[in-house]
């Protein structure tokens, strides 16, 4: 039986998380808070939005649920800081873990929507890389220590065509570490907070963005890259002068004899990959170019950013796959073994988020949806994101409603699927927020046989994201561990 003090802060932490996200529904906002009820009591995937008014939870017609979603209103500032307000998870190790990756909606016919860019889609022929028109959304994640699906997503923004993807996360990155700092959720003392990404991001660029901010940076690297290690002392000027070198002796991922002693050796045994080899390799840096992100940098010389290099050698895969070593550029110097270990930790759970996205587009209907505005799908897409938090807020409160051939769960086992089964039983226990439902009476329509003569613009599908490093690379290759 779970702790009734503990159960009694839950339903206290989920009231106040509503009231919070009915606050944020500005305009139309009984109606777009009871597509959130409709889609949390619901049956089943949400294919439309139409049938979301047969749910009982909501009140509403079926046209006031399209016309809300036109034409509402949500403050995005403000719920996101109730995102970081309520319930932040902790990682491996006990600090604030933070995911950031880019999930697409793809609207490939969707010719009248507009702000399309071309998104970087993986398996739709053959295990192909293909770009598909569509919305791209970059979302930041707190994530969760152990095997679980769970992540407390704090943001979703939209990238619009032309903007560089190394910019808009860091300023998002800056949004989210700046309200977790200021709602107290990260004091003095505390660990920093580590932000894993996957090879598509610039991990020395959004460590030096961030660099006034208690935050360490880790990314995964492709297994062909090339830094280099500190500059000789003195910079290696030669008997007839020059100027003095920047970098030192190379070290290349696929060529051993480069690399140099590593500053730690260590094996660990896990369940899921046997024998897991770390190696941590001090001090490397790569060498920054003006054709990149940098080309707007204020100073003359770029910097050199040097961290750490971790290579992954495991003697299995859970998927039975065969393994390839794993590479990551932490953006910390002369740490000991075990916070690396804490490190690598971390980034095997960025593969939670994987997870998240999965649900949100096959069960909670995300990207099922068709609308036709951008703004429209930023509403959508803030009410998936408000449902979700609700589901992991009311974990320690639901029942676990089984199907006769499932096996049961403890409260802190249950899979979102599971909670929002039972989610009607909680929502009995929560205070009614909405206003009743005002009588109304359908317009007359358009006259039979006149046809439809304002047709909607058309627009073109705009350029592709700037600043993805690879992302062809993102799934094929270093397979390591997950």
């Amino acid at each position: 039986m779970p702790d009734p003090s503990a159960r009694n802060a839950a339903l206290r932490e989920l009231k106040e998380f509503r009231v919070d996200v009915r606050s944020c529904l500005t305009r139309w906002g009984d109606a777009l808070f009871e597509i959130t009820d409709a889609v949390l009591c619901s049956e089943g995937p949400v294919r439309n939005l139409a049938e979301l008014s047969l749910v009982p939870e909501h009140a509403r017609s079926h046209g006031s649920v399209q016309r809300a979603m036109n034409n509402g209103r949500v403050d995005f500032e403000r719920l996101n800081w109730s995102f970081a307000l309520h319930d932040l998870p902790r990682g491996p190790g006990g600090g604030i873990v933070l995911a950031v990756d880019t999930t697409p909606w793809l609207r490939p016919d969707a010719g009248t929507s507009d702000q399309r860019t071309f998104c970087h889609t993986y398996g739709r022929a053959e295990g192909a890389h293909e770009m598909i028109p569509g919305w791209c959304y970059s979302v930041v994640a707190a994530l969760t220590s152990g095997p679980t699906s769970w992540t407390a997503p704090l943001d979703a923004r939209r990238l619009c065509p032309g903007e560089h993807l190394q910019e808009i996360t860091a300023h998002q990155l800056r949004g989210v570490v700046s309200r977790i700092v200021a709602l107290g959720r990260w004091t003095a003392g505390d660990p920093p907070i580590r932000i894993v990404t996957d090879c598509g991001y610039d991990g020395p660029y959004l460590a030096h963005q961030l660099a006034d901010l208690p935050v360490e940076v880790c990314v995964r690297l492709r297994g062909d890259r090339v830094l280099y290690q500190d500059a000789p002392p003195g910079g290696g000027v030669g008997a007839k002068g020059g100027r003095p070198r920047r970098h030192g002796e190379r070290f290349e991922f696929h060529n051993p004899d480069t690399w140099q002693p590593p500053a730690h050796d260590t094996v660990r045994n896990l369940d899921k990959y046997g024998n897991v080899r770390v190696r941590c390799f001090e001090r490397l840096h790569p060498k920054l170019n003006r054709q990149t992100i940098w080309q707007h940098h204020p100073e003359p010389e770029l910097p050199i950013l040097p961290g750490t290099v971790i290579r992954l050698d495991v003697d299995r895969l859970p998927s039975g796959g065969s393994p390839k070593p794993l590479w990551l550029w932490w953006s910390r110097t002369g740490a000991d073994a075990d916070l690396a270990d804490s490190t690598w930790s971390c980034f095997l759970r960025r593969f939670d988020l994987e997870h998240t996205f999965r649900y949100w587009k096959q069960h909670l209907g995300w990207t099922s949806i068709c609308l036709r505005s951008p703004a429209a799908a930023d509403r959508w897409t803030a009410l998936v994101l408000a449902v979700y938090t609700q589901l992991r807020l009311a974990r320690p409160l639901t029942a676990d409603l089984k199907r006769p051939w499932e096996k049961p769960l403890a409260a802190h086992q249950l899979t979102p699927g599971r909670v929002r089964r039972g989610f009607r039983q909680v929502r009995r226990s929560l205070p009614v927020l909405t206003n009743a439902p005002k009588p109304s009476r359908p317009g007359p329509g358009r006259p039979p046989g006149r046809r439809n003569t304002r047709k909607a613009p058309t627009y073109e599908v705009g350029n592709a994201l700037l600043g993805t490093a690879d992302q062809t690379d993102k799934r094929a290759t270093e397979q390591g561990p997950r």
